[in-house]
């Protein structure tokens, strides 16, 4: 039975399976996911699944929220009000440098109609998604609390996870990016005048710089 090192630092080992359950659901889906292939991937004893997490669906509900947080801050999406071209850059280098966070997802909702408790992460999962997306909408003063607008979110929530799945499937950047600028040109026809008032000032103000 394999040992977990000595030397490990505290956590690591929870650190390390978290990491290689993602990797394994990107490359497997989750009936890949058993305790001896994400053990003998994090280089630990199986053993400690149960330690950290409970379960093997305790991992697998651990791992989703991780990629959530590491898909908004890592895409720009967190931090973003305008899905411009600057975000546009940041999403797409985000999908080739790190591609295991979307592909878990993808899996996850491919899992969520034959599971009832997936189909639980994947509904906080899109949850996460369209409250970060929400924010920024209304940072840009659109009214997303009812009226016209009251599914805007989900609509733009629904075009960003299309994109994503035809860069995961085909990997041409440009026409992603082409479409995700066009998304936000759009969206900018929703701004309050308030609003366009402020961008165009920020606009004057970089060309003066």
């Amino acid at each position: 039975m394999r040992q977990v090192p000595e030397r490990m630092r505290y956590g690591a080992g929870r650190d390390a399976l978290l990491k290689a359950a993602i990797e394994i659901v990107a490359e497997k889906g989750l009936q890949g996911l058993t305790h001896r292939a994400v053990a003998g991937r994090a280089g630990v004893n199986h053993t400690l699944v149960a330690h950290h997490f409970g379960s093997m669906d305790g991992l697998v509900a651990a791992a989703s929220e991780l990629v959530v947080v590491r898909s908004l801050l890592e895409t720009g999406l967190a931090g973003t009000a305008d899905f411009d071209e600057g975000f546009a850059d940041s999403m797409l280098a985000s999908l080739a440098a790190d591609p295991e966070i979307q592909m878990f997802q993808a899996h996850m909702v491919l899992e969520a109609r034959r599971r009832p408790e997936i189909r639980a992460l994947v509904e906080r999962l899109y949850a996460s998604y369209m409250r970060t997306i929400e924010r920024a909408l209304q940072e840009r003063g659109i009214d997303t609390s009812g009226g016209s607008h009251r599914e805007l979110a989900r609509v733009v929530f629904g075009t960003l996870n299309g994109l994503v799945l035809q860069f995961l499937a085909v990997g041409s950047a440009e026409p992603v990016r082409e479409a995700i600028v066009e998304m936000g040109a759009l969206l900018k026809n929703l701004w309050p005048d308030s609003a366009r008032r402020g961008d165009a000032s920020d606009s004057a103000e970089k060309v003066l710089e």
